[in-house]
């Protein structure tokens, strides 16, 4: 496979309540055939991913979710954080929430607590195993490292476990990423070289592997399954 890309900008915004958004990754598997054919179908158990931005003193309203985990990695601004897991929490820029609704399910509200806008890239995978607890973890990972927010072993408690991983990438400038498998990479921050084609916020990438250079403070989403 040749490095693929999809570019956010080239797809139309849509959205609701509060918030607007492009939709990046719609999986055929948990949506059927999408309405836009430029999305893309996602990898592992990896069914959707969005790039938001909420209006000032913009919100979901409540709603609830069963039988997904719900991945929402703030970019800019802040949320408070309202719902049956973890009621009052407030996410941070570059603050990483990841729910589980499990068979037990969970319902929540985002709301932006600012006059300006903020923006969050929330993500979707389908649990191996139904009918689990709901639960919830927050995660901020710093600068010059890759950290995993979501999957491994079933032995771990620091991620919920699962074959489909989700690791955020905060890269100086000049420092490289290597992923030896086949994934997605979502550039959130940045730009760089992946693959030898510069690539920038708002690209989602695809290849059987991946090699990236950031050329300016970056952040990246990169989406793979255990070797």
């Amino acid at each position: 496979m040749t490095l693929e890309i999809l570019r956010r900008d080239s797809l139309p915004q849509g959205g609701f309540a509060g918030l607007r958004e492009h939709q990046l990754v719609v999986d055929p598997r948990a949506f059927g055939e999408p309405a836009n054919a430029q999305t893309w179908a996602g990898i592992g158990n990896l069914v959707y991913l969005a790039d938001a931005r909420y209006l000032p003193k913009g919100e979901t309203g409540l709603h609830g979710h069963q039988e997904v985990d719900v991945i929402s990695v703030m970019i800019e601004g802040r949320v408070n954080h309202e719902g049956s897991l973890e009621h009052g929490r407030g996410l941070d820029a570059f603050d990483v929430q990841v729910q589980r609704a499990g068979g037990e399910g969970f319902s929540h509200n985002e709301i932006n607590p600012d006059d300006h806008e903020n923006r969050m890239i929330q993500l979707w995978v389908l649990p191996e195993t139904v009918g689990q607890p709901a639960g919830y973890k927050v995660y901020q990972p710093q600068c010059g490292k890759q950290t995993r927010v979501y999957g491994g072993d079933e032995g771990q408690a620091e991620t919920f476990a699962s074959q489909t991983v989700i690791d955020i990438a905060m890269l100086n400038p000049g420092q490289r990423l290597t992923i030896d498998r086949s994934c997605l990479a979502y550039v959130t921050r940045g730009r760089g070289v992946a693959n030898g084609t510069v690539v920038s916020d708002g690209d989602l990438i695809r290849d059987d592997q991946l090699t990236f250079e950031a050329e300016a403070e970056s952040q990246l989403i990169v989406m793979s399954t255990f070797a």
